[in-house]
């Protein structure tokens, strides 16, 4: 930019100009670092916006309310009819019943065979009188004896297998039971929920209308905060980074506000070669999801620029075309330098310096218009 070396820098003129005096001050001129703004369109979105689809096919019931409608975390919004499901859960809960019957069945078998084995019956029938003790107390040890049989083993098999249908009832009653929390599962996806406070932004779908799973039903956002979403070209990513503070500007306000960088994406698209930027608005911005938005996307150089600055009030006014500053030399004295300007900054009011002037220069704000070639500044 430039510095400033004296503030009531006084310029005597002498008689040639009447004796007038101007208030001038002298500055130093010296590099400027670049700034430009780049005005990116975009659109405002919701700071939160979902898309609830059907998971579950079916006729829609019940639709909570339309465009503009708010409702609370955890409201219910769409219903899908679940009749279907119902008569299936109904069929479930028979075979459940089933599968606990034939497990408390298994169950006392097994007991049975525990605390009252088959070995211990020769006839595996009943009997009565002396052939059934002569039974009980001779062929059965007869047998063993002579190698017919193995009352020990054929225990333990009994057991084995009457344990085993104990296991596979338990296992019929656990997949019963799964099949009831599948149906369930099925009949909680025939109902869509609010996941979070909002409203209801677009209604895709009407009372009545037959849905496929994967079909949208509606969309929904918490708009009480909103942002901006724009395409920022790959070139000016490095001038941001998350939480700095830029300016937009909204059709509905007509004028700029802060915004505040609030994500950038990871990856650039292909074809534009654009990277998707969010911006924060401040809470209570006016504003609507789906209006357009501009943003001022900074430039800055990668290093100081060498192109000088110097007020718009340093520059004086010929009947030539090309503008010019009084440079005051090591004596002191104003010297008449011919400047080529650039582009215009800070508002318009500071100019940057094509050619010459060169860093360090003093030159003369504020100098007399009236000043010609000959005449010496004090």
């Amino acid at each position: 930019m430039f510095k400033r070396l004296s503030s009531t820098f006084v310029l005597g003129i002498g008689l040639l100009l009447g004796g007038e005096v101007f208030s001038s001050e002298i500055i130093e001129v010296g590099a400027h670092q670049d700034l430009e703004q780049v005005y990116l369109g975009g659109s405002v979105i919701p700071y939160k916006e979902v898309t609830l689809s059907a998971q579950m096919p079916g006729r829609v019931e019940f639709l909570a309310g339309n465009e503009g409608d708010s409702f609370e975390a955890g409201s219910l919004l769409v219903s899908i009819s679940d009749t279907n499901l119902l008569a299936k859960r109904k069929s479930a809960l028979a075979r459940y019943d089933q599968a606990v019957a034939a497990l408390q069945n298994s169950q006392v078998q097994y007991n049975r065979e525990l605390w009252s084995p088959k070995t211990e019956n020769a006839t595996q029938m009943p009997g009565m009188g002396l052939p059934g003790m002569f039974d009980q107390m001779f062929t059965k040890q007869m047998s063993d004896t002579m190698g017919y049989g193995d009352n020990d083993v054929q225990r333990q098999a009994d057991l084995y297998n009457q344990g085993a249908t104990v296991n596979q009832a338990q296992s019929m009653v656990r997949s019963a039971r799964e099949a009831i929390n599948e149906i369930d599962a099925s009949i909680r996806d025939t109902r869509s929920i609010a996941p979070f406070k909002g409203m209801i932004i677009k209604k895709l779908v009407e009372e009545g209308d037959t849905v496929q799973p994967g079909m949208p039903l509606i969309s929904y956002a918490n708009t009480d905060y909103i942002r901006i979403r724009t395409e920022v070209p790959v070139r000016l990513v490095p001038s941001l980074k998350v939480g700095d503070s830029v300016r937009a500007y909204l059709d509905v306000s007509g004028m700029m506000i802060p915004a505040k960088v609030a994500q950038i994406y990871p990856l650039a698209d292909k074809s534009k070669h654009t990277v998707t930027v969010k911006f924060d608005l401040p809470i209570g911005t006016i504003g609507v999801p789906g209006m357009y938005a501009e943003v001022a996307i900074p430039i800055k150089n990668s290093k100081p620029s060498t192109a000088i600055t110097i007020p718009k009030s340093s520059i004086l006014k010929h009947m030539s075309s090309l503008p010019s500053v009084l440079v005051m030399n090591e004596q002191n004295l104003a010297e008449l330098h011919v400047v080529r300007l650039g582009k215009k900054v800070d508002g318009g009011k500071l100019y940057t310096v094509l050619s010459g002037l060169k860093r360090g220069d003093r030159i003369v704000d504020h100098p007399p218009q009236n000043w010609k070639p000959g005449l010496q500044i004090k």
